[in-house]
């Protein structure tokens, strides 16, 4: 079984919902896991998310690979390598994918630069799945949300659209590691077949 798992995709994609319900998942298996996110995980990370989704400051796109790198650095040190050393399984909502796809392809920044920080992060995941959603169905879902949009969730489609190419470009480059899974669909058919890829790794 998987003890590093990471989940990702675009805005709408469903990422958190599914990533808990395959922790729920993997404990009824009576397998520790716990859950946890990026930007933050951890709380000096969780300080450096605040900044980054919902701070009036406006960062370079530089500046932002290095700040989500900062965050998780601290959040691999503080909870992730932890938690994988005393046996548990790790699920985790977005990880290096997510800077490369968002920075990277979307915002323009140095995608070499980004492979650089992800190796000296020193962590890769055992397993990604990639949720894959059409531009209308996370459009539909985005407005069904309560609250106010981050700064990625507030950016134009085109930003969007590059961000979903960088997902599709990661995952055909790392077929090894990604999965990439229909999210158009029900969230009970989404996480069988997280379930279903998950259990298929594992044979």
């Amino acid at each position: 079984m998987a003890h590093f798992i990471t989940l990702e995709g675009g805005e709408g994609s469903g990422k958190t919902t599914q990533a808990r319900l395959l922790v729920d998942y993997l404990k009824a298996q009576g397998i520790a896991a716990r859950f946890t996110r990026e930007p933050g995980g951890a709380p000096g990370a969780e300080i450096l998310r605040d900044m980054l989704l919902h701070g009036a400051h406006e960062f370079s796109a530089e500046a932002e690979v290095m700040l989500h790198f900062a965050a998780r650095a601290e959040h691999v040190a503080r909870l992730i390598r932890p938690a994988l050393a005393a046996g548990e399984c790790v699920v985790c909502d977005r990880f290096f994918d997510s800077t490369m796809a968002y920075q990277g392809f979307g915002l323009g920044a140095d995608r070499a630069a980004i492979a650089v920080l992800s190796g000296v992060i020193g962590l890769v995941p055992d397993v990604t799945f990639v949720l894959r959603v059409s531009p209308d169905i996370a459009a539909a879902r985005m407005a069904r949300r309560a609250g106010v949009s981050d700064r990625y969730e507030a950016r134009d489609a085109a930003f969007h659209g590059r961000v979903a190419d960088g997902f599709a470009d990661i995952a055909a480059h790392n077929p090894d590691r990604c999965v990439v899974i229909n999210a158009d669909e029900a969230v009970a058919d989404v996480h069988a077949a997280i379930v279903a890829a998950l259990v298929a790794r594992a044979a």
